[in-house]
């Protein structure tokens, strides 16, 4: 397989990762201000074609499984697409605008998409790269800081979203919450999760509505880091035959957001209780503390503010959580940051 790689020197993976991490609040609020034009362009087509894919490969794909969330919840007809699949099975040729997130913009999927007729489609990209393959050949809102350099997704993701947020309130969402958020992080103390995790052999990461996304990108996050079996479920499908790999070597992190589903988190996490598992809980609904977990409080928040607040606080576990397992954490022995064949 021919990839364009990144030279990872030994023991910089880590570094690598956290130098992302710590710019990536400011790196996302750049972008949010800066795609005011492109967002209004995209908000426009969407209301055109009144039909929106969300269309991407790996941790990006789950970036748009959570903003997909919140455009339904303005109404929006949307649905989110693995590229790969496209390239097999394409969609109906009907108007429709397409959105293709790629942080590279520069993956094999990609330019094999770019490359198809677009037919009655209203294509627009969004990336972290203006010079790439996406960013060039098609109109695309781009994020602040240039392309990512560390392995494992943390600022594209973040600032993905927030690129998102542009669009969303282009649309008329309220943006004000959620760049609170961004304005003023909060990381509460990890270590009682991570000692509940310690043991794990493999991870299980739940959420639901606009915080299943999350726990899906989190899942690939534990798998490239801590080179561990990891899955992200919504909360309803673990509870459907998913629950029989829990075990005390099964650590399970589910993240409860404000709104309805936060009534659903106790039970899911005493039934994973019962089974043996320790439970982590990263908590915005604004609701007493699941009991027998150890939960990470973090304040009220749901919609992208929920989104924004834990997922730089479930990056931070997961990543210390892999460090502490894994020799020269960050650095791929069989991946590479962008796969640039099918």
């Amino acid at each position: 397989m021919n990839t364009e790689t990144t030279a990872f020197v030994p023991g910089t993976g880590l570094a690598m990762i956290e130098a992302e991490m710590a710019r990536q609040h400011a790196d996302a609020l750049a972008s949010f201000h800066g795609a005011g034009v492109m967002a209004e362009r995209i908000a426009d087509s969407i209301g055109l074609t009144g039909r929106l894919t969300l269309a991407a490969m790996g941790g990006s794909h789950w970036v748009n499984r959570a903003a997909a969330v919140l455009y339904r919840r303005l109404g929006i007809e949307v649905e989110t697409e693995v590229l790969s699949e496209l390239l097999i099975t394409p969609q109906p040729d009907r108007p429709r605008t397409v959105l293709v997130t790629s942080q590279s913009g520069n993956s094999g999927e990609v330019v094999a998409f770019l490359d198809r007729s677009a037919g009655r489609q209203e294509r627009f990209g969004l990336t972290l790269d203006a010079q790439s393959a996406l960013g060039s050949r098609l109109p695309s809102l781009v994020g602040v800081g240039g392309p990512e350099r560390a392995f494992a997704a943390t600022r594209s993701i973040l600032v993905s979203h927030a690129l998102h947020l542009a669009v969303l309130k282009a649309l008329g969402m309220a943006a004000e919450p959620a760049l609170a958020i961004l304005q003023a992080p909060v990381l509460p103390p990890l270590e009682a999760a991570l000692a509940a995790l310690a043991a794990s052999a493999a991870l299980v990461l739940s959420g639901r509505a606009e915080l299943q996304g999350v726990a899906e990108s989190g899942a690939l996050c534990v798998m490239e880091l801590a080179r561990l079996p990891a899955l992200g479920l919504e909360g309803g499908q673990l509870r459907h035959g998913p629950m029989e790999m829990l075990s005390a070597d099964t650590g399970v992190v589910l993240l409860r957001a404000a709104g309805s589903s936060a009534a659903l988190a106790p039970g899911l996490a005493a039934a994973c209780r019962a089974a043996g598992s320790p439970v982590v809980v990263l908590d915005v609904s604004g609701e007493a503390p699941v009991a027998d977990a150890v939960t990470l409080a973090l304040p009220k928040a749901e919609g992208m503010a929920a989104i924004l607040s834990v997922l730089p606080a479930l990056q931070t576990l997961l990543v210390t959580f892999a460090a502490r397992r894994v020799r020269h954490v960050g650095e791929p022995v069989r991946s590479t940051k962008v796969t640039t064949e099918l």
